[in-house]
């Protein structure tokens, strides 16, 4: 399965979904103008990954910011990490935030409650440049 590695931009997150390295990693911000369109080949690459995973899924999520648009999107990834637990196979997200955001680290109780799988809530410092 080739791996999916798309550049972060100020508008889009940075993705790495590698199967043989076991990387999935989203980081940055995510406000597309057409969500969809951004996370189509995201969510088909997963829709592949379902029929073959690997035993450990870790999803790493190192988001600053997203939109309504890409909430709606984020949840369709997570429900196919669910897909995986339903199936039992070991997963887990890792839910990273700077530890003076509350908004995001409530997003990621909001997502972790609607999806029924489990959450690594990972607090880190902001680096101020």
């Amino acid at each position: 399965m080739s791996p999916l590695f798309l550049t972060g931009t100020g508008e889009t997150p940075g993705v790495t979904l590698d199967k043989d390295a076991g990387i999935f990693d989203f980081t940055g911000k995510s406000l597309p103008e057409d969500a969809k369109e951004f996370y189509g080949p995201i969510l088909s690459w997963f829709d592949t990954y379902l029929a073959e995973p690997n035993t450990k899924t870790v999803l790493k999520m190192k988001m600053d910011y997203f939109n309504t648009a890409s909430s709606k999107m984020l949840l369709e990834v997570f429900e196919r990490i669910k897909a995986l637990q339903d199936a039992n196979h070991d997963v887990i997200i890792e839910w990273h935030y700077h530890e003076d955001d509350e908004d995001m680290y409530d997003a990621g109780q909001d997502y972790s409650d609607m999806v029924g799988v489990p959450f690594e809530f990972i607090s880190h410092q902001q680096v101020i440049a």
